[in-house]
This record gives C-alpha cells, sequence and structure tokens, in this order.
C-alpha cells in the first residue's frame, strides 16, 4: 500500500477564524488536489472523510480537508454560521490551496457538504469535477435534523438542539439562510463534470434527492449506487468503495 503524508495546516476563514484542516497527499508528485467538505456538524477527522481521504491519497490524489468555522478544531461560533458562510469556507481554502500548493480541481462533499460544493463549483474556476456523497438536493432538508423544535426557533431566535449526541447553538438566520438557496438551478449551470455517489436505502437523505440532482445536471454526469450502504459511511469497505471508484473517475480530470 503507498505511502501517504498527513500534513496538518490552518487557514483563515471567510470571517477572519483559523480554520484546521489536514492535507493528505502521495510521496509523489500528486496526479492533482482535491478538496474536501465533510457532512453537517461533521468534522475533517469524521471516519468517512478520513477513509476516504487517505484512500484517495493512496491512489495519488491529494486532498485537503478541514473544519467547517465552529466546528472540530477551527475557531469561530458554529451559532454565527449557515450554508452561506459553508460556501464561503470552501473559496477561501481553495485560495489557500492555490496559495501554498496547487488549486483544487476536485470537489467531494458528504451530505450537506455535498450541496455546499455543488452552490461553490462555480466559484472556484480551476474546478473541473466535483463529487457529492448522500447529498441533498435542498439544504433546507437539513431542517428536519431539528423539526420539532424550528417553531421555538422561530419564537426566540436563537435554540440549543442535540444532533448526534452533541449540543448545538442553531439561530434563525440559519432557516433563513438556506431556504434563499436554489440548488438545483446551480447544478443546471454547473459546468463541470458531476459523479453522485448515494445509497438507495439512506433513510437521512432520500434517494429521491440524487434523482433530482441528476436530472438537473447536464453531461458529463454518472450516478453510483451504494446499495446498503448508510447515510454516514459509517462501514469502511462503504467509504474505501466510493473512494476507489471517485479516484478511477476522476484520473481522467486531473491528468
Amino acid at each position: 500500500m503507498p505511502a501517504v503524508k498527513v500534513e496538518r495546516v490552518n487557514f483563515s476563514g471567510h470571517q477572519g477564524d483559523e480554520l484546521a484542516a489536514r492535507l493528505d497527499r502521495p510521496q509523489d508528485i500528486p496526479l492533482g488536489y482535491a478538496l474536501f467538505a465533510h457532512c453537517f456538524t461533521c468534522s475533517k477527522d469524521f471516519f468517512a472523510v478520513t477513509r476516504i481521504s487517505n484512500t484517495l491519497a493512496e491512489r495519488g490524489i491529494a486532498v485537503l480537508r478541514f473544519d467547517f468555522t465552529g466546528l472540530g478544531s477551527s475557531g469561530g461560533d458554529f451559532a454565527n454560521t449557515n450554508f452561506s458562510s459553508n460556501i464561503a469556507d470552501l473559496v477561501q481554502a481553495a485560495s489557500f490551496m492555490e496559495e501554498h500548493y496547487q488549486a483544487p480541481r476536485l470537489l467531494i462533499g458528504h451530505s450537506l457538504g455535498g450541496a455546499a460544493v455543488l452552490a461553490a463549483a462555480e466559484e472556484i474556476p480551476e474546478i473541473l469535477a466535483v463529487a457529492t456523497i448522500s447529498a441533498p438536493s435542498d439544504p433546507a432538508h437539513v431542517s428536519h435534523l431539528f423539526a420539532k423544535s424550528i417553531s421555538e426557533l422561530e419564537e426566540q431566535g436563537e435554540i440549543e438542539v442535540q444532533l448526534a449526541g452533541r449540543s448545538f447553538r442553531i439561530q434563525k438566520q440559519f432557516l433563513d439562510d438556506i431556504a434563499e438557496h436554489n440548488l438545483l438551478q446551480k447544478v443546471k449551470s454547473l459546468r463541470k463534470a458531476l459523479m453522485i455517489f448515494h445509497g438507495p436505502k439512506d433513510t437521512i437523505v432520500g434517494i429521491e434527492h440524487a434523482r433530482h440532482i441528476f436530472e438537473a445536471a447536464k453531461h458529463p454526469k454518472s450516478f453510483v449506487s451504494l446499495d446498503d450502504a448508510d447515510h454516514l459511511l459509517s462501514r469502511k469497505k462503504d467509504a474505501i468503495f466510493v473512494a476507489n471508484v471517485l479516484a478511477a473517475w476522476a484520473e481522467r480530470y486531473l491528468t
């Protein structure tokens, strides 16, 4: 198995906060660079993100994965973030990569991170290909995670919710922001090669979201079914499968 180097790096997010990142890279000169956006309230060290990034590096593709503002080891307040701020952080990450390494030509996003890379692609001119994993076709879909608290959020403006066993503060501006984004319109004008990974048994983001994205996109576009994989790719073999298929597909756009 080819050796992989993992570098700890930091860069400034769009609000000026220091964002923590990892760069997984092969020992030899990379075929190209990719930028990875993790799922909602996850982090760069989430198991699926780590497994996919490591496997891609083994296949010759360098991957920068970072914590969005207020998450993981990054600075800032999560309560002040939203879908638009995630897009802005991705653009900042791409600028950092261009300055210190090489501009990314591949964007990868998991769950809401997949929606974010679809929206951010047009703002990063060097991007040639985009890959989504279990992504919603509408960012507002994420609000179902705290649907029972939405009326309280509307009244109070800010609440604390439990997501995946952890507490997060959510502000009303988050709801307002995700409601403003027409992601499928972005997909229609994407003009990038697109790979969509989604599991038909995904109980968090239904398979119909993949269909909506695929139908809105123009060619070249591809869809890969993840069979019985769960939304978070919690089984190691599912994450490695995604990485291997993704590496084979992306190679034509990176070389």
